[in-house]
Formats: C-alpha cells, structure tokens, sequence
C-alpha cells in the first residue's frame, strides 16, 4: 500500500513520464466498421452495384465501381470528410482486416477510378440499389415488411454544397451569390434511404429534372412497394404543373408546395371561417380546403390551405424574414405597432395536392403528412454534417459526383442498418439506436457503434476484437442481429 502511494505521488509530480512506443498494428480506432462490413456483405451491395455498373477498366484487376462507391462510403461513415480520409483507413492495418474487399483503397486510385464512370453508368448505380432495397425488405420481419408494402413516400428536393476554387467545374453561383453544386435527391422517406440522385450546378433549377427524378425513383422502389400506395412529396420550389403531370400519369397522389402568388391570397376571401379546422400536432395552427386548379395541373388538383396564428413579437420588423412572409399582404405592409394591434395575425403556407382532402378529418391528415417533408432535409443534414457532403473536394464534376454518392449511400447504409437491427415496438415503430431510441444519425452511430478503439488477436484459429472496458455492447447486439440475417442467394 505504501508503495502505491508512492507511486501516485510520483505520478502526480510529474516526474514520471510515459513514453510512446511503436505503432501497435493490432489496434484500430474504427472497430465498429467490422459492422458496416457484415452488412454490406449481407446485401451484396458491392456484387449488385458492380453488375449494374459494369466494367470501368479493359484489365479485370484492382478496384470495380462497386469497391469505389462502398470503400468511399465507409470512410465517409467513419468521418473522413476529405479523400485522403480513404490514405488515414488505408493506413490502418486492423482497420483493413475488418472492413474486407474495399480495403486498401488509396485516395488517387478512388480520384482516377471516379473520373471513369459515365453518365450512364452513374444512372445504374440506381438500378443497383433497387435490388439491394428488395434484398433489404425481403430480410425485414413480416409485420414491418407488411407495413413498408402497404405505403411508400417519395421525397424530392434539392439542397446547395457551397464550393470555393475557380478552377472547379460543374459548379455556378446560386441567387445568393454562393458558388456551389446542388445534389438533387429522391428519397424513399420511410426508409431514410436515397432512391435516385442527380449533382447539379448551382444555377440550374431543379424542376427541369424533376419528372425525370420522379420516374426513375419509382423505378427503384421494390415491385411490392411499387403495387401499394405511393405518394409524392415536394415543397413551393417545384412548383410547376410539370412534376403534378408525372405524378398524375404515373397514377401516383401527389404534395406540391405552392408560391404564395397573389391568386391564392385572393382565394382566402372566399373561405369561410366554420372551414377552417385545427391541425395535427401543431399549436394554434388551421387547415382549410380551396377549389383551385392552376393550368395544365390534373383536374383534381385541390388547394390546401394553412393559417398559424401568431404572437406580434414572433414577426421580424425586417421585411426579408421568412415568417414575415407569410403574412398576408395587408398586414405585411402594416409597421409592427399596428400590426401588434391587429385582431388576429396569421402566416399561411399553401399546398396543392391531388390527394384525398374532401372532409375536414381527410384534410388535417394530409396536411400532417406533408408537413413530415422534412425526412428529406434530415438526411440532407445527415449527409452534410456525418457523411462529408459539406463540400465538393474536386475540380472534376464526375469526382464530385463520386464524392455525393458515396455520402448518399453513407446515409442509406444508416437506413439499411436501422430497418435491418431496429426493434420493432408494439405500435410498429422501429427503436432504434439514436439518443431517444429512434433512427440514429450518421454522427451518432460514429461515437456509439464506429469509432471504437479495439484490438484484433488470434485465438483458437480464431480472430477475437477485444473492445475497451466500460463499451456498452451495442456493437455485439448489432453484429449478433446482422449474422441472424439471411445471406442474399
């Protein structure tokens, strides 16, 4: 005991010093990946993504399409948010051993091997993940199949990857003045995974595209899902009778946002106050149904409307606040002294819609679900914030069109892995592995689940990963549920 003591007083003293060996080739900081790894492998998504892809060499030698898109994505996974990440994982002798066939990829051989695939073959990476999301709902268990079969959604929309360098082409500056790229996605919204995408400039305008987006990631959604209810969802920038059409004619109901143009603000006149009734899960909020049609939209297109009263303080004096426009123009127009003496202050938002909204009670509800939109925008944020997407690292389009896909199939590993190990609850939601038990962020699965220390050793012909005391076992809880799935044929 006593030396002990004097031990720690030595310690504390500072006159003992801990001296840094060599590199220990059996430790890695990334041992959660080994679960990445047995998931991609139990969907074959490296196989089917090459079969779609096809050949991006003459010599059958070194990495395929699928190897690139895979290995970027599980270094994006771990938080390697530049393409030397792929040289640190690569580096990483344990880290290889773990994570298989995309190991050892080098950041100049990903750069080269980006700048070969085509403009078609970028399409089949889509065609690609259609069979691993019929792999992946065939793996789910039957009640959660069953649910996932019965309704699907499909988000569009776009977001902006800021970029700085002239020299970088495939990118434009936006109406802010920003020059930066613009990933356009479709989202399958209850599975948090990405059905098709497209890396457009900054000036080019998503609606172009739009209709084209929508088919082919209906195309990517399973056969069974396809048969069942599918819908469609899209805020006020695809506002365009163009998407509503393909919707239409691909007998689909759709959501569209709307601009708050001055025919809709005329039509408030005519909706009658016993009309307008409360909202879903929001405060002090209204929804009302309107007969308008815009020109060239389906003839059952329906104007859905939605009134939120508001306190005076919570609306900005500055003219370019968003919520101040949402005022109707009247009150828009009044200084804030008369408008905290008006009757009632309320900001609208309108919504055109071909879905069922003929009773109040159809209505809330369809209104409801369209304001859930924001799956999109949260993997928008997922991508960014965990997957690296917050910038485009090259002054080549096709590289950075490498780069959004990887952190693309970064976020739909993150959906795959939630479906595939989440518990279902009574009410047939998923628990999942995020903070509160829901489906987990990029960012969060990489503190609790990837980025753990561990040690790699043999033992009985075996090869054990020794995790460091005080792991709470969520990684062996998610390899054991992983094994438990069947193996694609």
């Amino acid at each position: 005991m006593g030396e002990d003591t004097h031990l720690v007083s030595r310690i504390r003293d500072g006159r003992l010093r801990v001296r840094v060996g060599a590199p220990d080739p059996a430790l890695t900081g990334n041992a959660g990946l080994v679960a990445v790894a047995e998931l991609i492998d139990r969907l074959g998504v490296v196989e089917t993504l090459d079969s779609a892809i096809g050949a991006i060499k003459l010599r059958d030698r070194g990495f395929s399409g699928g190897q690139l898109l895979v290995g970027l994505a599980t270094a994006q996974v771990a938080g390697e948010a530049f393409w030397v990440g792929l040289d640190r994982l690569r580096s990483d002798t344990a880290g290889r051993r773990l994570i298989g066939r995309t190991a050892g990829l080098a950041s100049t051989t990903a750069h080269g091997l980006a700048r070969r695939l085509s403009d078609e073959q970028w399409l089949a990476v889509e065609t690609g993940l259609a069979r691993v999301h019929e792999r992946m709902l065939a793996m789910v268990p039957a009640r959660q199949r069953a649910r996932l079969e019965s309704s699907a959604t499909v988000d569009l929309d776009a977001t902006e990857v800021e970029v700085y360098g002239r020299a970088k082409r495939g990118v434009a500056y936006n109406y802010a003045g920003q020059r930066c790229g613009r990933p356009h996605v479709a989202v399958w919204a209850e599975c948090e995974t990405v059905l098709a995408a497209d890396l457009l400039a900054g000036d080019e305008d998503p609606r172009a595209g739009a209709a084209g987006l929508l088919a082919r990631a209906l195309a990517t959604l399973p056969d069974q899902v396809r048969g069942g209810n599918v819908q469609m969802r899209a805020d006020a920038g695809y506002f365009a009778g163009q998407l509503a059409r393909a919707a239409h004619f691909e007998s689909i109901g759709f959501a569209i946002g709307a601009k708050r143009i001055a025919p809709l603000w005329r039509l408030l006149a005519g909706i009658a106050e016993s009309a307008w009734i409360d909202a879903i899960d929001m405060d002090n909020a209204q929804v009302a149904v309107a007969e308008y049609c815009p020109d060239w939209w389906p003839a059952n297109t329906r104007l859905l409307v939605r009134r939120v009263r508001l306190d005076p303080s919570q609306v900005s004096t500055d003219p370019r606040s968003r919520r101040r426009r949402t005022l109707h123009p009247e009150q828009r127009a009044l200084p804030i002294d008369e408008l905290a003496g008006a009757r009632a202050i309320y900001g609208y938002s309108f919504v055109l819609t071909n879905l069922d909204v003929s009773s109040p009670v159809n209505a809330a509800a369809v209104e409801h679900w369209y304001r859930r939109r924001t799956t999109i925008e949260n993997l928008f944020r997922d991508t960014k914030i965990g997957a690296g997407l917050r910038h485009l690292p090259s002054g080549y389009p096709e590289v950075n069109t490498a780069w959004t896909w990887g952190a693309l199939l970064a976020a739909s590993i993150a959906g795959w892995l939630h479906q595939l190990t989440g518990v279902p609850a009574p009410d047939g939601t998923l628990a999942g592995h995020g903070v509160r038990d829901g489906k987990a962020m990029i960012e969060t699965l990489r503190w609790r689940l990837i980025n753990i220390p561990g040690r790699l050793i043999r033992h009985a012909r075996q090869i054990i990963l020794r995790l460091p005391p005080g792991h709470d076992g969520l990684l062996a809880e998610i390899l054991a549920r992983i094994r438990a799935l069947p193996t694609h044929p």
